[in-house]
């Protein structure tokens, strides 16, 4: 099974994935954590990847999309893969879709995480980081134990300006990229408010 996970920061589309990973075994790639590995491991695109990223630029399209097609075509996604973090845009989700026609692939769905803004912000303000652990809290839905309060770092990217930001950009980029997937038949909502488990069960239903 071949999919894009898409919806907005802070939906719980990382959890799911890696349930999503147990259930089908097929990999979660990550879009950011992708470009890291390639250039860490010095592979042409990774090298002019590190020189835009070096100059503080973007890295064009085309060089994201090139490291895509490199990376479903490893051996571990040869029963598919679950793509996460691209595309953000218009453009970009027809570049891939040409890309990705041309290299015979073919996208079996695109999976919609939808969850309330107010709740996107209550999740992330509510995050607390253990910098020992690396434990991620939640003071109302995820309390941590009182020894280990003192210690939590509040990431400023947590704070309630830096979520709305994030929550803006995806509305006005992002969210256009659903109808062209509904266009093609691909996209499947899923509702994300409820417990990881309760969530869960209706992206089974809805890959069903």
């Amino acid at each position: 099974m071949r999919m894009i996970l898409v919806g907005p920061p802070g939906a719980g589309k990382g959890t799911q994935a890696a349930r999503l990973v147990d259930k089908y075994g097929i990999p979660h790639i990550s879009s950011g954590d992708m470009l890291r590995a390639a250039v860490k491991a010095g592979t042409e695109l990774g090298v002019t990847a590190d020189r835009y990223m070096k100059a503080g630029q973007l890295v064009p399209d085309d060089v994201v999309i090139g490291m895509i097609l490199e990376r479903i075509a490893a051996p571990d996604c040869a029963k598919g893969f679950m793509l996460d973090g691209f595309p953000r845009t218009i453009p970009q989700a027809e570049a891939l879709d040409a890309a990705m026609t041309k290299a015979g692939v073919a996208i079996d769905v695109v999976l919609l995480f939808e969850v309330p803004d107010a709740l996107i912000v209550e999740r992330g303000v509510g995050r607390r980081n253990d910098p020992i652990t690396g434990r991620i809290y939640h003071i109302k839905f995820d309390p941590p134990p009182a020894e280990v309060t003192e210690r939590l770092v509040h990431r400023k990217d947590d704070h309630e300006a830096a979520i709305n930001e994030r929550l803006h950009y995806y509305h006005d980029w992002t969210a256009p990229i659903m109808p062209f997937y509904e266009g093609k038949g691909l996209l499947r909502r899923v509702d994300g408010v409820g417990t990881p488990d309760e969530v869960s069960a209706r992206v089974v239903k809805a890959l069903a």
